[in-house]
């Protein structure tokens, strides 16, 4: 089995690569007690299946979520965009972070297929796959805003 922290560090490094080169935003870790997320928020998620399967989360507020969709798709100001394109660039990053974890694991755990990402809106959201589940939770800066993400995984029966 691989270890949590082979996990955690590609978690760390894909978050950083797709939201420094591709959404200008610097990325750090805080501690969970830096600042909670506010409410309405929205968290997108994706899985994943092959020799471990598993689930990546990323849950940040409306104000947040604004902000990431205006950097993704060079726009200025929150009214220019629709709440669809506002969900549609959450579901991206998840598929994108994602994309990016899966790459830095690929020599580790081999390929895995991954699900379309879906995207839920409310308030103190969280993400599972259930009992027996290793589970990676971190809270990082984006600039001046805060986001989750969560990555849980397990070996495949």
């Amino acid at each position: 089995m691989v270890g949590q922290d082979v996990f955690s560090e590609a978690l760390v490094m894909g978050t950083r690569d797709v939201f420094e080169t591709m959404i200008y935003m610097e990325v750090e870790e805080c501690n969970d007690n830096y600042e909670v997320i506010e409410s309405p928020a929205l968290m997108s998620s994706i899985t994943f299946k092959g020799s471990y399967d598993g689930c990546l989360g990323f849950c940040c507020g409306m104000e947040t979520a604004a902000i990431i969709a205006n950097n993704m798709l060079g726009t200025q100001g929150a009214e220019e965009l629709s709440d669809e394109e506002i969900r549609d660039a959450i579901g991206e990053i998840a598929n994108m972070v994602l994309g990016s974890v899966k790459a830095n694991l690929l020599d580790v755990i081999g390929d895995v297929q991954v699900s379309i990402p879906m995207v839920v809106s409310g308030s103190e959201l969280s993400n599972s796959i259930g009992e027996g589940a290793e589970s990676i939770e971190m809270s990082i800066s984006l600039d001046d805003s805060v986001a989750l993400l969560t990555l849980f995984y397990k070996e495949a029966a």
